[in-house]
């Protein structure tokens, strides 16, 4: 066994090299002499999915939320995006929604809506965090293990192996490892073989399966749209979303809950999207000339691990993104949570101190993950099928979400306030604002005096970016 020393130097060491890990690599680069980002996989200059990152094939959206915190790591990153052949639009305004078999009302919201593919996104992030100078890749490196302190109090280093030969095994020293290895995190196994509890883990069973396809279209469906949603319900436990993104392409990604799942043979696949009810999709895609054979991604349950809730935690050891939460990913919230698990990081770094991780992580759940998870977490529960309990002010939620949902079909302010919520730029809360409450009642009510104008190509042209205006919801 050999060691990797960092001399005098500080050190931090990101475990898994996706855009969580590239996130906190980022904010870390600012804190530490030397950056050391461990993966399986050949990272640097790849442009295409890779194994390890499996959504990589599918479609991945960034809200805006998201979108503005990237920003704020990377400044300028949103046009060099642009640059580079992503299309842009509005959450609200050039998004085409179809929720409950309606199509609601648009209206620019100030939701910048960044057309990215997963491979296009990470591969403009890894270039910038590559380019801060103090970042290294480790690559074609398997991740066996911490390596602590005698007392166990601390995490002092990384145990890795090249899975192309040579050294054997090799400790990578750190003064703090952050965790950022996705789903299949072994964090909590490692914890408890250093003698930590169990972390408590929640998940709810949702039987997610989806499939993607892309395409070179022989029509326009879209008609000044970036993308066409539509929404499963219990109703319709089936959705679809159909987008423009980077290569001229259209990116399409259609999934069922609680196995009701797409096929992956074309002829069945293009039965499925039929059955979805949204005729300009079924009538591009069947005219479209396929770019490659449907691929399927199955996601059985959410998860979210309750390191918040532990009475003790190693020193040196942080964890992120969805090692942390996995939510649904028909809401789009990862890619966001993974950004802002990294900014919680930067909260954390004052005056050079190693970060205290359960303050991290308490304020991680309350600030980043609390109120979308209860929000998806309740969006979930209206499928009668998903497991869990559901007392009376869960079934008030709903039945308050589908009157936005329906007001939203009638009046677009509706949906701009609605959108902002969903794209965790507002808390849920705000839809209880009395002005907005009375706006939801009197257009779910059809009483609606100024349902809005349907937005315009001319204006979804003037946002170039977030957080340039002030949006009401009034």
């Amino acid at each position: 066994m050999t060691t990797m020393g960092n001399d005098a130097n500080t050190r931090a060491v990101v475990l898994g090299g996706s855009l969580g890990g590239l996130f906190a690599a980022r904010v870390l680069a600012d804190a530490y002499d030397e950056v050391v980002v461990v993966d399986r996989d050949l990272l640097v200059d790849v442009k295409e999915p890779r194994r390890g990152c499996p959504q990589g094939r599918h479609i991945s959206g960034l809200l805006t939320r998201g979108q503005r915190a990237i920003e704020s790591m990377y400044p300028g990153i949103t046009e060099e995006l642009f640059a580079d052949g992503v299309p842009k639009g509005d959450l609200a305004g050039t998004v085409r929604w179809y929720v409950r078999g309606k199509r609601l009302k648009q209206q620019a919201a100030d939701m910048l809506c960044v057309g990215a593919s997963r491979p296009m996104l990470e591969f403009h992030v890894r270039r910038r965090t590559q380019a801060l100078g103090n970042v290294t890749f480790l690559e074609r490196h398997d991740i066996l293990g911490l390596e602590a302190t005698p007392d166990r109090r601390k995490i002092v280093g990384v145990r890795v192996q090249n899975l192309d030969g040579g050294t054997g095994v090799e400790v990578v020293e750190s003064d703090l490892v952050v965790d950022a290895s996705g789903r299949g995190s072994r964090t909590p196994i490692w914890l408890e073989d250093l003698g930590y509890p169990r972390v408590k883990e929640d998940r709810k069973k949702i039987g997610l399966g989806y499939v993607t396809q892309h395409y070179k279209l022989n029509n326009d469906p879209y008609k000044g749209d970036l993308s066409i949603n539509g929404v499963a319900y219990p109703a319709s436990p089936r959705g679809i979303l159909f987008a423009k993104t980077d290569g001229d392409r259209a990116e399409m990604t259609t999934y069922g809950i609680l196995g009701d799942h797409p096929p992956t043979d074309q002829e069945g696949l293009f039965e499925f999207i039929r059955s979805l009810g949204i005729p300009e999709i079924y009538d591009a895609i069947v005219q479209a000339e396929p770019l490659e054979e449907p691929v399927r991604f199955g996601f059985p349950t959410t998860l979210r691990r309750r390191y918040e809730d532990m009475d003790r935690f190693p020193d040196g050891l942080l964890v992120v993104g969805d090692a942390v939460t996995t939510f649904n990913p028909v809401y789009a919230g990862g890619m966001t949570v993974a950004a802002l698990s990294a900014l919680t990081i930067r909260e954390h770094l004052h005056s050079g101190a190693t970060p205290q991780p359960l303050d991290y992580f308490r304020d991680l759940a309350r600030n980043v993950i609390d109120p979308p998870w209860q929000m998806t977490h309740n969006v979930d529960l209206g499928f009668p099928g998903v497991e869990g309990e559901r007392p009376l002010s869960l079934k008030l939620e709903q039945a308050f979400m589908a009157l936005v949902q329906t007001a939203a079909s009638r009046d677009s302010r509706v949906t701009a306030g609605y959108m902002r919520v969903a794209g965790q730029v507002e808390h849920p809360k705000t839809l209880m604002k009395p002005k907005f409450l009375l706006r939801v009642v009197l257009a779910a009510l059809g009483l609606s005096k100024t349902p809005g104008p349907l937005v315009t190509t001319r204006e979804i042209a003037k946002v170039p970016g977030a957080g340039k205006r002030k949006v009401t919801t009034s």
